[in-house]
């Protein structure tokens, strides 16, 4: 009796999920009630969705009686799945009036879930009608961008409406015909201000920022917006970390966190501006960010550096081309190391930073292994073609080929024009312009054409790779079997 009052009692203690729950049997008329929903389709014994779910409830927490998130068990509702193209878990869906309008790319964390829906919830462009609205909206978390219009319709306002529906996925817009809110903010007729979040707030840089052209066109309002919406040093977020990572960027990891220590996360931030603002204001072009160094644990290892170093912040940059540098010396309170860095950086007198294994003592096997270090000066030898296969120890597909591919390096042992060549890509940086994102990835990189290397598609026994070098390679192949069988007919 106790067992069941326990019981009863915990279950009234546990709290209601927010989540939605449909099935095959309500999908279809649930679904068309709501203006704008969020739907992960699941499957229980799904590693990546048992790590969706708390962040997945929380947002759904966060967002009740705003945007709406619900669920599908696709192991119990297939026909819905079915319907849906589900072919992977989680997949997550964006339906708008019931019609699904294209898949969720968005972070898989509460906050980027809860900040992509907030921006695509309503109108692009959210009407600020009193002081509390406008109070209100700019005191949020994320950026905002406010257009001020008279009373009267106009093509600005028109204009300003365009480029807000253009930028909707990304930030927050809102605008008001109020005289009052016109004349409170200075505004003479019509205006275009950008404020940053108050949580950013600094002495380097304004507050807000002012529209100054001359004219409002959607495309000047839009480059306006993206050209100051950061500022001088953004907290780089899963929601935004695309947009930022696009350009060359030094980041500072660190405890960064805005919620529970927005003080302690300022004082090493202000540390960063100093250093930038100088360097910009020389006209040296770089971006700047800070991140909390567990969020981005995965970039905190690709430079080495130990995330576990106690609370000074953790320096590198990485461009646009694949370069990576990291800051050696420890950050100084007085950013001394800091100008150090960039100097160097900028002086072109920094070594870049090669995530690399050793350089092998013995490298005279039929496959030559390649680590970061020697990749340069063995694939990018202009005389020589070079197949390489890009692999990762734990991938079963990898085993298997292995045997085949030492095959084949055997078989091409003998040909001075070819090498066949492997590289374990998650203890290597791999270089551009290769883009490895499955195992095993195989490329050719020709003779002479050294930017252009090929992605390889065809078979894998050794036939196919054959086959595809004596159509592809710049020189008659040498087969090892067809030399020895060339030889013997001499002898005769």
């Amino acid at each position: 009796m106790l067992r069941l009052i326990f019981l009863a009692a915990l279950a009234g203690c546990t709290r209601a999920s927010d989540v939605l729950e449909y099935t095959d049997d309500d999908f279809e008329s649930k679904i068309g009630v709501h203006d704008l929903i969020l739907v992960e389709f699941f499957a229980p014994w799904c590693g990546h969705c048992k790590r969706l779910a708390p962040e997945y409830e929380a947002a759904a927490t966060r967002l009740k009686g705003i945007v709406p998130i619900a669920k599908v068990d696709c192991t119990s509702s297939s026909n819905v799945c079915s319907k849906y193209g589900v072919s992977g878990y989680p997949t997550l869906k964006i339906f708008r009036d019931g019609e699904d309008s294209g898949p969720y790319d968005g972070p898989r964390t509460a906050d980027g879930i809860v900040s992509f829906l907030k921006k695509q919830a309503g109108p692009a462009s959210v009407e600020l009608k009193a002081e509390a609205d406008f109070d209100k909206y700019v005191a949020e978390q994320d950026a905002s961008v406010v257009g001020f219009f008279a009373p009267d319709e106009s093509t600005s306002q028109a204009e300003f409406l365009k480029a807000a529906s253009a930028l909707r996925d990304n930030y927050r817009f809102a605008h008001t015909n109020s005289e009052a809110l016109l004349q409170s903010q200075g505004i003479d007729g019509e205006g275009v201000v950008l404020f940053r979040p108050p949580r950013l707030n600094n002495k380097f840089e304004d507050s807000s920022v002012k529209y100054t052209e001359g004219t409002f066109t959607s495309i000047k309002i839009k480059k306006f917006i993206q050209d100051n919406i950061f500022g001088i040093c953004p907290h780089m977020t899963d929601d935004n970390k695309d947009q930022l990572k696009s350009k060359d960027l030094l980041v500072a990891y660190y405890d960064v966190d805005y919620n529970k220590n927005p003080k302690g996360s300022n004082y090493w931030r202000n540390r960063v501006m100093k250093v930038a603002k100088s360097f910009l204001d020389q006209g040296k072009k770089l971006n700047f960010a800070v991140a909390n160094k567990n969020m981005f644990s995965h970039d905190v290892s690709e430079f080495g550096l130990d995330g576990s170093s106690g609370e000074l912040p953790l320096v590198a940059i990485r461009t646009t081309k694949g370069d990576k540098y990291v800051m050696a010396e420890e950050f100084s309170r007085d950013g001394k190391t800091l100008e150090r860095f960039l100097q160097d950086y900028f002086d072109g007198t920094l070594k870049r930073y090669l995530k690399s294994e050793p350089i092998p003592e013995d490298n005279d096997g039929p496959v030559k292994v390649l680590v970061a270090e020697n990749f340069d000066s063995i694939v990018n030898d202009d005389s020589k073609d070079v197949l390489i296969e890009f692999y990762a120890p734990w991938c079963g597909h990898c085993k298997s080929l292995e045997p085949k591919y030492n095959e084949l390096g055997e078989k091409l042992a003998d040909d001075p024009n070819i090498v066949i060549a492997k590289m374990d890509a998650t203890a290597n940086d791999v270089p551009s312009p290769y883009e490895v994102s499955g195992f095993p990835t195989i490329f050719f990189s020709p003779a002479g054409r050294k930017m252009n290397p090929k992605k390889y598609e065809g078979g894998r026994e050794v036939s196919d790779f054959l086959s595809y070098l004596k159509r592809e390679a710049s020189n008659p192949v040498v087969v090892q079997e067809e030399a020895k069988k060339k030889k013997k007919r001499i002898e005769l």
